[in-house]
């Protein structure tokens, strides 16, 4: 008998709610850490990123509209589904990474885990952050959190899903939408979070997952006057300037790319989610 031909995938992006080909038609090839061939991935251009930012917008009201304990369901939802594929994400870990199958694992359990953890803030950041303000004057003076809206992120490119769960996780679950560049040399953990979301109670749009070079696309993303924030976890140095001056056009949340090396395993702590709330004060007379 003839030895069987392995059947070589071409990886689309996630726009949508969607599974397109970018509409450039490139690609590239992705190869584990001892340069073996795994497979092909779709090479996003501007285009691809602008088509992912309008899916994203469309997908601001009413995801940021659900109720907080709706979107910890749904982040929960999404931990189950990810430990259902446990076994394929740890493949691609330790492909990607050159770890062994047993910490491979591992890093699967803590990003399912850290899913949990985060789902469980979706209903007590606001009490957290939100407060009854003392006024000398017959009023009420309450403040709220609330998501800023559209946030583009630049995914870090070790821990390539813990990190990649460490960045989105918090976007999502305080009523934000986001367009995500993957890890370019390491694609395949993102790529197939994007299959967990598509097949989860994931709105469409709520998260967009784009391939390829973060030099080319992030710039466009920071940008862009329909972004409101942009996370560079990922980004070198000279991208992280370019970003930044970009942004600095509109406004935008900027969360710069942390000095030292982040360990995407230990306690995050509050501050990526407070990263992308706004505070809404409203005033009101007492009784009336």
């Amino acid at each position: 008998m003839s030895e069987r031909l392995a059947v070589r995938k071409t990886y689309k992006l996630f726009i949508g709610g969607a599974f397109p080909r970018s509409e450039s038609g490139r690609s590239y090839v992705v190869t584990s850490s001892k340069g073996d061939f795994l497979a092909n991935a779709s090479r996003a251009s501007r285009k691809d990123a602008r088509d992912a930012v309008s899916a994203a917008r469309k997908a601001f009201p009413g995801w940021s509209g659900a109720t907080a304990y709706n979107r910890g369901q749904v982040l929960y939802r999404v931990a189950e589904m990810l430990e259902g594929r446990r076994a394929q994400f740890a493949a691609e870990i330790a492909d990607a990474e050159g770890v062994g199958a047993r910490k491979a694992g591992e890093l699967v359990d803590a990003a399912v885990d850290r899913l949990v953890w985060y789902a469980g803030w979706s209903d007590k950041i606001g009490a957290v952050l939100g407060s009854a303000n003392p006024v000398a004057g017959p009023y009420f003076n309450l403040s709220s959190p609330e998501p800023t809206g559209v946030v583009a992120v630049v995914a870090p490119p070790l821990g390539s899903l813990a990190g990649l769960v460490g960045v989105i996780a918090p976007v999502i679950v305080t009523g934000n939408t986001c367009v995500v560049i993957a890890p370019e040399r390491a694609p395949l953990p993102s790529i197939t979070l994007a299959e967990v979301l598509a097949t989860s109670d994931v709105p469409g749009g709520v998260v967009n997952i784009l391939t390829g070079s973060a030099a080319e696309i992030a710039p466009w993303l920071a940008g862009h006057m329909d972004v409101n924030a942009v996370d560079l976890a990922g980004a070198d140095p000279d991208l992280a300037v370019t970003c930044e001056e970009l942004a600095a056009e509109n406004l935008k949340r900027v969360v710069r790319p942390p000095a030292a090396p982040v360990d995407w395993l230990a306690d995050p702590g509050t501050d990526r989610m407070t990263a992308f709330l706004e505070t809404k004060t409203v005033w009101h007379p007492i009784g009336t």
